[in-house]
């Protein structure tokens, strides 16, 4: 597996080692030990999925202290660009962001850390799946306006579907007010 920094203490896309031949191909999208070799300790607790249609922009979401996640993120089918902005207050890359692009065909993956709103919006439609270092916990919740100003995020997309409650997250400004990370 290949690990590629972003330059974000703790983001890292990865590239795993994948075998094809004519009967298609095969690769380990998880392993512990090769994790830790890698110098990710992260314990993954939680799966989940989601189908989005082309279009579909889904953030900036995270999930509050003690119920913080980390999140292994890559896509099954489809492609997305994938977006984590840290709001880890004391992180010299506060307020920053970092994009990939997700894409099944090449089979990446992005490791997003506790203290990143997480985002993506669907280039084509997509299955979306992640791990994550802690359980949901819907009390925890939280997020920044995916359009925000301030953060300034090329989406790479006019007019997406967002969600009513995407929508109306706070601002990066107002976030600053209060950080929680």
């Amino acid at each position: 597996m290949k690990i590629i920094e972003t330059g974000f203490d703790g983001l890292y896309e990865l590239e795993p080692n994948v075998f094809g031949d004519k009967r298609g191909y095969f690769f380990e999208s998880f392993k512990k030990s090769l994790f830790v070799e890698l110098g990710i300790t992260e314990d993954f607790v939680q799966d989940n999925e989601s189908f989005s249609v082309k279009g579909t922009l889904r953030g900036l979401h995270y999930q509050q202290n003690p119920h913080a996640q980390a999140k292994l993120v890559r896509v099954v089918s489809g492609k997305v660009l994938d977006v984590a902005v840290d709001l880890r207050k004391d992180s010299p890359t506060f307020g920053k962001h970092h994009t990939v692009i997700l894409d099944a065909e090449k089979h990446n993956m992005f490791l997003v850390p506790a203290g990143f709103g997480h985002g993506f919006v669907a280039l084509e439609d997509s299955v979306f799946t992640y791990k994550c270092s802690n359980y949901y916990n819907k009390e925890s919740e939280g997020g920044v306006l995916w359009s925000d100003p301030v953060l300034n995020i090329d989406w790479g997309i006019e007019n997406p579907i967002v969600s009513e409650k995407d929508q109306v997250l706070p601002t990066f400004d107002a976030y600053k007010q209060n950080p929680v990370f």
